[in-house]
């Protein structure tokens, strides 16, 4: 054991001095880890907009940002889905032909314009003006709405319908269906809204 006297006072300054370095390099790595996310610039450009759909409820709708433009997530019910048979004869393109590469992807080219039947993935901005529709999930007469409505949306700017797979009327200001962005489904309770590469 050494008889070499401690010098407490320099002591103490080396503990100060690691505290000191141990803390500034916390605040160095917290900016830069946090780097990783996106950022909300990045958001408005076109990053990837993950979700959790599982507080989700059928005849329930969720509207997140992506693009600086609001996309809707429905979980249809049963009966939404089988309207969508009461509906072919009065949409103006029933069978998203019309531009189908800028408004509808190829895994939605199908009469729920959807990955999975339940689940409607949609830009909520209508095709004529850019005015956002509302919801009209209710069915029957309703003010604007015709006397057999099955559900859908409706656009308060010019009267522009769309079923609940956001196809549109026939005789409507909006020349084509709502938009589907790219997205896919990272697990069954997860979409990523802005990618496809595993769709």
């Amino acid at each position: 054991m050494s008889d070499t006297p401690v010098d407490t006072s320099k002591r103490t300054w080396l503990i100060a001095s690691t505290c000191a370095g141990a803390v500034g390099g916390i605040a160095v790595a917290v900016p830069f880890v946090s780097t990783f996310q996106p950022s909300e610039r990045a958001k408005a450009a076109g990053a990837a907009v993950e979700v959790d759909i599982s507080a989700l409820k059928p005849g329930e709708k969720l509207t997140v940002e992506w693009r600086g433009k609001p996309v809707w997530i429905v979980k249809r019910t049963p009966e939404q889905l089988e309207s969508l048979n009461l509906t072919e004869s009065q949409l103006a393109d029933p069978k998203s032909e019309r531009k189908p590469d800028e408004f509808t992807p190829a895994y939605a080219r199908n009469q729920a314009r959807s990955i999975k039947p339940e689940v409607f993935v949609a830009v909520g901005i209508c095709t004529h003006l850019g005015c956002s529709p509302s919801d009209k999930f209710q069915t029957g007469a309703q003010p604007s709405l015709p006397d057999d409505w099955q559900g859908g949306f409706l656009c308060p700017c010019h009267g522009s319908t769309f079923d609940v797979a956001g196809r549109v009327f026939k005789n409507k200001p909006a020349p084509d269906n709502l938009e589907i962005p790219p997205h896919m489904y990272l697990s069954d309770t997860k979409l990523l809204i802005g990618e496809d590469k595993k769709a």
